[in-house]
C-alpha cells in the first residue's frame, strides 16, 4: 500500500489519538474490576455502572455538539482531554486516601463519556479542516487500524499490569494517555480560525436539535445513522449474552473466551481497516461500503451455533474475524461518508447527535435482548439478534450519494 503522507499537523494529531487508544485499551474493564475487588458491588452495581456511564454521558453530551460547532477545535479537544484526566487521576487518588465509593467511579464514568462524544465531535470537525477530501478516507483508515491494535493488545497488557502493580494501576495509565494527547494536539501549532458566529446571542433550545434535524433530513445520512444504530445495539446486544451462553451452559475458561473474541476482533479489525483505502480505489468508495455492510451482518447468526470444546472456541473465533474484518473494512468508509456529506458548519453537532442515538441504542437495545434471553434462552436471543441483523443491510443507502459538505443551507438540505 505505501505510506502516504498527510503532513505533520496530521502526524501530531494521530500520534495523540494513538496514546489515548493505548490507554483506553489498557484500562478496559478497569471501574467494574474495583466495583468488584475494591468495593465489593454487586452485579446490579456493576451493571448500573456500565449502562449509566454511556446513557447519563450521552444525555449531558446533547448540548456540547452547538457548544462546540461555534468554537476552536483544537481549544476544546484539549480541554475534554485535560477533563478526562482529572476526572480519572481522582480515582487513584481517592483510592490511595482510603475514600473511594461507587458513587465517585459512577460521576467519574459519567464525565468521561460526556467528553468522550465532545471530544469526538470536535476532533471530527478538525480533521475535515486539516485534511484534503481526497486524503479523508487514508486518515480514517489510519485512526481505525489503531483502534483495533490498541483493542487487540490494550486488556491483555492492562490485566497483567493490574496483577503486577495493583488494581489502580490501568486507570493511573488511561489518565496519563489523555494528558498526553493534550500536549500532542498542543504541539500541533499554527493558527486555527475562530468559526463564524450563529447569530444568536446565547444557546437556544431549537439548537439542541439540529444535529438530528440534519441527519433525518440528509438521503444519505439519515439511513446511515439508521443501520448504524440497529448494527450496534444488535452485535453489542449479544456480547455478554455469548459471554453467558460460553462461560455457563458451555464451560469455557475465561481465557478462552477472552482469547476467541479479543485476538480475533483486534486482528480483523486492524486488517479491515488496512484494505478499506486500496478496495476503494479499485472498486469504490460506495461499493465497498455497501459489499462491506451487507457482509458484517452476515456471521453474528452462526453464534447461536456455538458448542462445547475445541470446536465451538474455533467457530467463535472464525465467526468474530470475520464480522469484524468487514467491520474494519466499513468503519473507515463510513466516517469519511459521514465527513464528506455534512455541511463543515454543522459537523460537530451532526456527530455528537450520531454518538448520542448510537450510545442510546446500544443500551436499549442490551435491555431488551437481557429480556429476551430471561423469557426465552441466550442461545435463541442470540439467534433473534443475528436474524435480524440479516435484514439491516436494506437500510443502506441505495443511491449514489451527492456530495453536499459545502452546502451549509437548511432550505436546501430540507428541499433536496
Amino acid at each position: 500500500m505505501g505510506r502516504r503522507p498527510l503532513g505533520r499537523s496530521f502526524a501530531w494529531l494521530w500520534a495523540a489519538f494513538a496514546v489515548s487508544s493505548y490507554g483506553t485499551g489498557l484500562g478496559f474493564g478497569a471501574f467494574s474490576l474495583l466495583a468488584i475487588i475494591v468495593l465489593h458491588s454487586g452485579p446490579t452495581q456493576v451493571a448500573v455502572l456500565a449502562a449509566s456511564g454511556r446513557a447519563v454521558g450521552s444525555l449531558i453530551a446533547v448540548p456540547l455538539g452547538p457548544w462546540v460547532e461555534f468554537r476552536r477545535k483544537r481549544p476544546v479537544m484539549i480541554a475534554m482531554d485535560l477533563t478526562r484526566f482529572a476526572a480519572l487521576l481522582s480515582v487513584p487518588v481517592a483510592y490511595a486516601l482510603g475514600v473511594l465509593t461507587f458513587v465517585q467511579l459512577l460521576l467519574v464514568s459519567i464525565t468521561v463519556a460526556a467528553a468522550n462524544i465532545a471530544f469526538n465531535a470536535a476532533s471530527g470537525a478538525y480533521l475535515k479542516s486539516l485534511v484534503p477530501p481526497e486524503d479523508l478516507l487514508v486518515a480514517n483508515a489510519r485512526f481505525e487500524s489503531t483502534t483495533w491494535t490498541s483493542t487487540m493488545l490494550g486488556p491483555p497488557l492492562g490485566g497483567a499490569a493490574i496483577g503486577l502493580l495493583g488494581p489502580v494501576t490501568t486507570v493511573v495509565a488511561d489518565a496519563v494517555s489523555y494528558l498526553l494527547s493534550a500536549l500532542g494536539i498542543r504541539a500541533i501549532g499554527g493558527t486555527e480560525p475562530r468559526p463564524a458566529p450563529n447569530g444568536a446571542p446565547r444557546l437556544r433550545p431549537g439548537d439542541l436539535l439540529e444535529g438530528w434535524r440534519y441527519i433525518l433530513a440528509h438521503p444519505t445520512l439519515r439511513p446511515l445513522l439508521l443501520n448504524a444504530m440497529t448494527v450496534n445495539g444488535l452485535i453489542m446486544a449479544s456480547e455478554p449474552l455469548l459471554a453467558v451462553l460460553m462461560l455457563g451452559r458451555l464451560g469455557f475458561a475465561p481465557w478462552q473466551f477472552a482469547l476467541a473474541l479479543a485476538a480475533s476482533s483486534g486482528a480483523g479489525g486492524f486488517v479491515g481497516s488496512r484494505l478499506a483505502r486500496p478496495l476503494a480505489a479499485r472498486f469504490g468508495e460506495r461499493r465497498v461500503l455497501r459489499i462491506a455492510g451487507i457482509l458484517r451482518a452476515c456471521w453474528p447468526v452462526g453464534l447461536a451455533f456455538v458448542g462445547p470444546g475445541v470446536r465451538g472456541m474455533l467457530l467463535v473465533t472464525a465467526l468474530q474475524l470475520g464480522m469484524v474484518t468487514c467491520i474494519g473494512v466499513f468503519n473507515p468508509l463510513l466516517a469519511t461518508a459521514r465527513l464528506t456529506q455534512t455541511a463543515s458548519d454543522r459537523v460537530a453537532r451532526t456527530l455528537t447527535a450520531w454518538s448520542v442515538s448510537t450510545g442510546a441504542a446500544i443500551a436499549t437495545t442490551t435491555a431488551a435482548w437481557g429480556l429476551v434471553a430471561a423469557i426465552t434462552t441466550p442461545r435463541t436471543a442470540i439467534a433473534l439478534a443475528g436474524v435480524l441483523l440479516l435484514a439491516t443491510p436494506l437500510l443502506l443507502p441505495r443511491r449514489e450519494p451527492a456530495d453536499r459538505s459545502t452546502d451549509p443551507s437548511p432550505s436546501s438540505t430540507l428541499s433536496a
